[in-house]
């Protein structure tokens, strides 16, 4: 009954106040109102419907997300370590020893600022420098699978004297992914990672006999010589000439690399630096050792484009059945 009556008084008071307004005015034309367009409505419509699938998406990640693993919102940006052009390098292409070697980590968080490799009979293991003290464990394989693994097939660090952390892993090939999960003493959970054995910073003589088509194992005789060069990992425009100009001199053979730009203004391989030797309003021009033909050589060129310099990593390929003597 109470509500019959406010129900009663509400209706009562807007008829009152419809017919105030009325009052001496003419009525407004329903055409005067502000309409909205199909195509507005349709744009609402799929910006409501792409915040659901947004939500929902977000939701069905986290909810598909193993215990023990850390949700992808957590991590920071994952980077592609691995190169277009890279072939394996397996234990029985190395000869038996301890190595200095480059790896490139996915993720920022998990840098290896020290490795080294231990090849024997067939088998390889990587001893990894940490950068930081970030984490309790590794693991051989994906973070799903470290969850749910068994805990003393964990492998923890080994603090040296110096307190930096060290952990030691097994390896199948350099120049592959190698999936190692880290469980950060932080957060107690599992995080992804890949990381990336670069072959091609070993010395020649760590390679088994025949491995490699070498300057020597091409019998290049001092003198010039051209072979074709890909450029591998690049951009856009970016190019090299091809083919370069070779130079052979003492056994050691170095090739001239002519950019598509003069922005560049020095290049780094296995951590030495080269400059130019092209003259200015040239396209840039070096010339860097090369070791091996037929496989990607990693180098570094620093990039002036953009004003300050940027350091970007590429690859070189040069084809061995292309040198020809000049």
């Amino acid at each position: 009954m109470i509500r019959s009556n406010v129900w009663g008084v509400c209706t009562a008071a807007a008829l009152l106040i419809s017919m105030a307004a009325g009052c001496g005015k003419e009525a407004v034309p329903a055409s005067s109102a502000p309409a909205v367009s199909s195509a507005e409505a349709a744009s609402a419509e799929n910006s409501a419907a792409e915040s659901v699938s947004a939500a929902e998406s977000a939701e069905e990640a986290a909810e598909s997300t193993p215990e023990g693993v850390a949700d992808p919102s957590e991590m920071t940006d994952v980077e592609e370590v691995v190169e277009e052009g890279m072939i394996p390098v397996y234990a029985e292409d190395l000869k038996d020893g301890r190595y200095e070697i480059y790896v490139e980590s996915s993720s920022s968080m998990f840098h290896v600022s020290y490795c080294e490799i231990e090849v024997e009979d067939g088998q390889m293991q990587a001893i990894m420098v940490m950068g930081g003290h970030g984490y309790q464990y590794v693991y051989p394989g994906t973070a799903e699978e470290a969850a749910a693994a068994p805990e003393d097939s964990r492998i923890p660090y080994v603090e040296h004297e110096n307190g930096s952390h060290i952990f030691t892993i097994p390896i199948e090939a350099l120049d592959a992914p190698v999936p190692c999960a880290a469980f950060s003493k932080k957060k107690e959970l599992w995080y992804p990672r890949t990381l990336l054995f670069r072959s091609d910073s070993l010395p020649p003589d760590a390679f088994a006999d025949g491995f490699l088509v070498t300057p020597d194992s091409l019998d290049l005789s001092d003198g010039e010589y051209t072979a074709e060069v890909t450029l591998l990992g690049a951009k856009g425009k970016t190019a090299v000439e091809s083919p370069a100009h070779l130079t052979v001199e003492d056994g050691e053979c170095t090739a001239e690399i002519v950019w598509s730009s003069p922005d560049y203004d020095y290049m780094a391989v296995n951590g030495e630096q080269y400059l130019p030797v092209s003259e200015d309003g040239e396209n840039a021009a070096f010339r860097i050792p090369i070791r091996v033909f037929d496989r990607p050589v990693s180098v570094i060129a620093d990039s002036t484009a953009l004003g300050k310099g940027q350091e970007v990593r590429y690859s070189l390929l040069f084809d061995s059945e292309t040198v020809e003597e000049e």
